[in-house]
């Protein structure tokens, strides 16, 4: 492990920054000295990385390395849907990832988008719609296999978890916001099954999230999602802004974060795996998380090429949105 080395460094790499910031020694050493204070009080510690190897790494798959079924599955059958993890496991998935959120009456689905629009026959938000209304929607209204699925309906969380369950499945939970709704829900799912300590990791974009969940449940496996110039960029690489000084501030931006997840994030919430876009892993950057007990998991990986990549060359586990055919990725 190299994290007692890498602490000098990033507490100094934190202290030059501020002293470049503030032209002051003395400020300098202060902030960086309660950064310190702060990371050693309120900082979790991982998981075991036995409990974690369990998630990370489940039964030996045919493909010799862990595949994660993205929504289930989204090009194989509707995605977020009982019907997508039946698909995951008959195609050979180790895994599935489910995106969580909640209905107006607070009820947890599972939904990717904020709008019901994309995925089924219904228009509105989510979080506008109760639960009652939502069930009335056909999942696989607008998918390509809609005939297939036909009538398929929203799951609700623990409709999904159970069905998980029953396909010996690990279970990747995608919390996009409301961390301390979510952190309790899924707290209370972990008590109901307690199978998911060993079977299932909570991730997110979000560090806020994931430290919520650390903090509500502590042996709760953890990740953090990242891409490198999300604040900047969409997914496929355009700009999210046409304003020069916009693209530079949120550029900047991009930056910190990036070394923040680096750096702080990771060790601040105690995590045990980094969910990276694809395009940003290399051998080397799997060797520098290795280095320091963390897992690296690839996603979404679409192509037969950039999974022999994944499966004969860094050996680590990736998430795809099919488990079949090659398709365009889903960002």
């Amino acid at each position: 492990m190299l994290q007692s080395g890498d602490e000098v460094m990033d507490f100094s790499a934190a202290f030059l920054l501020v002293l470049l910031g503030t032209r002051s020694a003395t400020g300098a050493c202060l902030l960086t000295a309660s950064l310190y204070v702060f990371m050693m009080m309120f900082r979790f510690s991982p998981v075991p990385m036995e409990q974690a190897g369990r998630v990370l790494r489940p039964r030996e798959p045919s493909s010799g390395v862990p595949v994660v079924a993205h929504r289930g599955g989204s090009h194989d059958a509707p995605e977020n849907t009982l019907a997508a993890i039946r698909e995951a496991r008959r195609n050979g998935a180790t895994g599935v990832e489910l995106d969580l959120s909640f209905t107006a009456d607070g009820v947890p689905v599972l939904m990717h988008d904020e709008t019901v629009d994309r995925t089924t026959n219904g228009s509105g938000p989510i979080g506008q719609m109760p639960f009652v209304q939502l069930r009335r929607l056909d999942a696989s209204a607008r998918h390509r296999l809609k005939q297939k699925f036909s009538g398929e309906k929203v799951p609700t969380l623990q409709e999904a978890v159970e069905e998980c369950i029953r396909q010996q499945l690990t279970i990747v939970f995608d919390v996009k916001d409301h961390p301390d709704k979510a952190a309790s829900l899924l707290h209370d799912m972990y008590k109901k099954f307690p199978v998911l300590y060993n079977s299932s990791i909570v991730c997110s974009c979000e560090p806020k999230v994931i430290y919520k969940m650390r903090q509500t449940d502590p042996s709760v496996v953890t990740a953090l999602i990242h891409r490198p110039w999300r604040l900047s960029r969409f997914g496929d690489g355009t700009p999210r802004t046409l304003s020069t000084w916009r693209q530079l501030w949120t550029g900047l931006l991009d930056v910190l974060l990036d070394w923040a997840h680096h750096h702080i994030l990771w060790r601040l919430c105690g995590v045990s795996a980094i969910l990276m876009q694809k395009d940003f892993i290399s051998v080397d950057y799997v060797q520098y998380w290795a280095e320091r007990g963390v897992a690296v998991v690839g996603w979404t990986v679409n192509t037969a090429v950039e999974k022999d990549f994944y499966q004969n060359r860094l050996q680590i586990g990736f998430i795809t949105d099919s488990l079949l055919e090659d398709c365009d990725p889903h960002y």
